[in-house]
């Protein structure tokens, strides 16, 4: 195979790609706005499905490395009421292999390998259409071009423009993410209450859910519908600011589940949006997408999951049938949309359902999807 093949984004869909593409023997250019790896912080903490994450690392011979990796024991999941009550305490078997956490960061230096990625390179916009490729306009103003582009570059994708006008609307739902450092040592009370997998507090429109990461790190989500704009007189670099806001919003919640909110450092706010639930496009020669950038949906376990398998299983396509790369491409997206359009579907009513006016939805939901 002789094209020249770039990935635009290095999270987990774009290095799933390219490390599953190099597998097959197949060069693929990485670029990735991030001057460094370590630039920002990645995120909280993965789980990665049997059937979709693991299958997509299987691909990538990357398998017994992640389960080395991964903390199965990050299954556990704890329900509580607002008062703090206990309602449901779901611990994994020892050996459930289902769905267990990773890092971020783990994960991407994982995939990252071997892999040549060039950081720093932000891509503006691509424009299919050339005679002789696709060019890739970069911020820096260079210019570069390539016979297939994948952009795997997230919910605010530079390259969706080149196959789609669809842009992420707010779902009416915010997240509000702070953290905890050296849980077990500095706060043992909350690293009881989180346990070793995740606790979520559920109430009329609103929640607060803490995930284990390795090392003692804890990532605490408040979840609460609001307009956009509800931070418009935030400061939110003034974290004591943001944290009287966030306990005035929570007020007469236990004191020990408030007690994630009080003990958080720096708070960053995450609205979430969404794509429309099916989201398609008329097939352009020369450009796809994957993952977040294709179909942004609720982070309710899905998103990296699918967008790690959609990496895999393009690249294999493209190294199984190199000969027609175009029908190729386009094959593959039929296959993706119809997918995605079926989990767009669960993790939006999903939602609909743990940040709504009746706690009681949130509770039923994971009584559907938990073990008995």
């Amino acid at each position: 195979m002789r094209y020249r093949i770039a990935v635009v984004g290095g999270g987990p869909a774009g290095l799933t790609f390219a490390r599953v593409l190099r597998r097959h023997g197949h060069p693929v250019t990485i670029l990735e706005r991030d001057p460094a790896p370590d630039a920002r912080p990645l995120g909280g903490t993965l789980d990665l499905h049997e059937e979709l994450g693991q299958r997509a690392l299987d691909k990538a011979g990357l398998l017994a490395e992640f389960r080395a990796l991964s903390r199965p024991e990050g299954q556990a999941m704890r329900i509580l009421d607002a008062d703090g009550t206990v309602l449901r305490d779901w611990r994994p078997r020892p050996d459930d292999r289902a769905h267990p956490e990773i890092d971020r960061g783990q994960l991407r230096d994982l995939l990252l390998g071997p892999l040549d990625v060039q950081w720093g390179r932000g891509v503006t916009r691509v424009v299919p259409g050339a005679r002789d490729g696709v060019p890739v306009h970069f911020a820096d103003g260079r210019q570069e071009t390539f016979d297939l582009v994948v952009g795997a570059d997230g919910a605010w994708s530079r390259v969706r423009p080149a196959v789609s006008s669809a842009t992420p609307t707010y779902t009416g739902v915010t997240y509000v993410e702070t953290s905890l450092d050296d849980v077990d040592t500095r706060h043992p009370d909350l690293a009881r209450l989180i346990g070793d997998g995740s606790v979520a507090a559920y109430g009329v429109n609103r929640a607060l859910v803490a995930q284990r990461n390795s090392g003692g790190h804890v990532k605490v989500y408040a979840q609460f519908r609001a307009p956009l704009d509800w931070h418009t007189n935030l400061d939110p670099a003034d974290a004591e600011a943001v944290r009287s806001s966030l306990l005035a919003l929570f007020d007469g919640w236990a004191a020990p589940v408030l007690g994630l909110l009080r003990h958080g450092t720096a708070f960053v706010h995450r609205p979430l949006h969404v794509l429309p639930v099916s989201h398609t496009w008329t097939h352009v020669p020369g450009v796809t997408l994957l993952g977040d950038a294709a179909h942004l949906m609720p982070p309710l376990g899905a998103g990296a999951n699918l967008a790690m398998l959609e990496g895999a299983e393009l690249a294999e396509s493209l190294a199984a049938r190199p000969e027609d790369l175009d029908e190729t491409v386009r094959a593959f997206e039929e296959r993706m949309w119809a997918r995605a359009g079926r989990w767009a579907k669960i993790t939006t009513a999903g939602l609909e359902r743990l940040v709504s006016p009746d706690p009681a939805a949130a509770l039923a939901l994971f009584d559907q999807v938990q073990p008995s």
